[in-house]
C-alpha cells in the first residue's frame, strides 16, 4: 500500500495556500497522528549546529557509556531483548523550571545553543496549538491554557537521544513501539539515518529524514481533548546496521496539575469519550505501561474519574 507521508510548508499558513496547508494539517493530525513541517523558523545554519553538536557530545560524553551499558548486555543475548532499547539519551528539562545548568558533561556552547534551542521550539509548539485550535473550532489559545498547570506553565522538556548502528538489529528495537503521553511532540530526527517508523492502517510507515525538517506528532492528551478527532499513533524506532541516527525531542506538555477533558465546544453534537483526570495521574500509570496499548490506560482514568476527582471546575 502506497503512502504519502504529510510535509507541511509553514510558510503557506502566510499567504494564499493557507487554506490548503490548513487542510493538509487537520488531515494528518486525524489520519497520521503525524506530519513534517518545513520552513518553520528555525535556520539551516542553527539546525546543522545543533545537530554536529549533539553529535560530538555523543562521541565525547555517551559512547562509551552506551557500549558498557546497553551494547554488552543486548549483544550476549540469544533471543530478542523486550526489557531494553538500544538507545542511548539523556533530558532536559525546560518549563516550568530549567535544569540545563545541571546537566554534567555539557559543554558550554552545546549548554547555550541548546537553550535557544527550547526558546524556539516553545515557540513553534504554540503556533501549531493555535493552528490546531483553527481547525478544530477552538477559541486562539485554547489548548496553550488547556496544558497550564496552577503556576501557568506547561511541562516542557527535550530527549535528547542517539541510536548507534547494531550489528544485530533482531535481537532489539532501537526504541519499542508506543504512543507518547503527552501533548504535542516536535522531533528533529538525523537527516540521513532513518529508523523511525508509525503504525498506519496496520502497517508499520517509515517517517522520512528530511533535512532541516521537523517531525510533529499527537500525545494521548490532544487525543483526549479532542474527544478522539486527533488520535496519538503507536510508533518505534527500529535499530539500524549503518549510521548512529540522532533524535532530539521535544515533548510540549500540560502543567504536571492541569486538569485535562474534552473540551466542551467540541461536545455539542456528541458525547464526552474520554474521561478528566489531572495529567500527573495519568502519567504515573503510563510510566508502568509505556509500551502497551493506550485505550487500557484512558479505561483506568475513566475508572480512577468516579472515584478520586469531584467536582472540578471545567470552565
Amino acid at each position: 500500500m502506497g503512502f504519502s507521508f504529510p510535509v507541511v510548508d509553514l510558510q503557506e499558513l502566510e499567504g494564499g495556500e493557507r487554506k490548503s496547508a490548513m487542510e493538509l494539517i487537520n488531515d494528518a493530525c486525524e489520519n497520521w497522528g503525524f506530519f513534517e513541517v518545513v520552513n518553520h523558523g528555525l535556520s539551516q545554519e542553527f539546525m546543522d549546529q545543533v545537530e554536529s553538536l549533539t553529535k560530538e557530545h555523543y562521541r565525547k560524553y555517551m559512547e562509551k557509556r552506551f557500549k558498557d551499558e546497553v551494547a554488552e548486555r543486548v549483544l550476549k543475548k540469544e533471543e530478542e531483548v523486550k526489557d531494553l532499547d538500544w538507545e542511548s539519551t539523556f533530558y532536559l528539562r525546560h518549563l516550568p523550571s530549567s535544569n540545563i545548568s545541571e546537566i554534567p558533561d555539557l559543554d558550554h556552547e552545546y549548554r547555550r545553543v541548546m537553550k535557544e534551542f527550547a526558546g524556539v521550539i516553545e515557540k513553534l509548539a504554540e503556533k501549531l496549538l493555535d493552528v490546531l485550535c483553527e481547525n478544530l473550532g477552538l477559541e486562539k489559545g485554547y489548548l496553550k491554557k488547556a496544558f497550564q498547570g496552577k503556576n501557568g506553565y506547561p511541562t516542557f522538556g527535550t530527549k535528547v537521544s542517539s541510536y548507534p548502528p547494531c550489528p544485530r538489529p533482531e535481537l532489539v528495537k532501537g526504541l519499542r513501539a508506543h504512543t507518547d503521553a503527552g501533548g504535542l511532540v516536535l522531533l528533529f530526527q538525523d537527516p540521513q539515518v532513518s529508523g523511525l517508523q508509525l503504525l498506519k492502517d496496520g502497517e508499520w510507515v517509515d517517517v522520512p529524514p528530511l533535512r532541516h525538517s521537523i517531525v510533529i506528532n499527537i500525545g494521548d492528551q490532544l487525543e483526549v481533548i479532542t474527544n478522539g478527532r486527533y488520535k496519538s499513533v503507536m510508533h518505534r524506532v527500529v535499530a539500524q546496521t549503518n549510521g548512529n541516527r540522532m533524535s532530539i525531542a521535544s515533548f510540549y506538555n500540560p502543567g504536571s496539575d492541569a486538569v485535562i477533558f474534552p473540551a466542551p465546544t467540541l461536545l455539542k453534537k456528541e458525547t464526552a469519550e474520554y474521561p478528566k483526570f489531572v495529567f500527573e495521574d495519568y502519567m504515573k500509570l503510563y510510566v508502568g505501561q509505556k509500551f502497551q496499548a493506550k485505550e487500557p490506560r484512558f479505561e483506568t482514568m475513566k475508572a480512577m474519574e468516579t472515584v478520586s476527582l469531584g467536582p472540578i471546575a471545567t470552565a
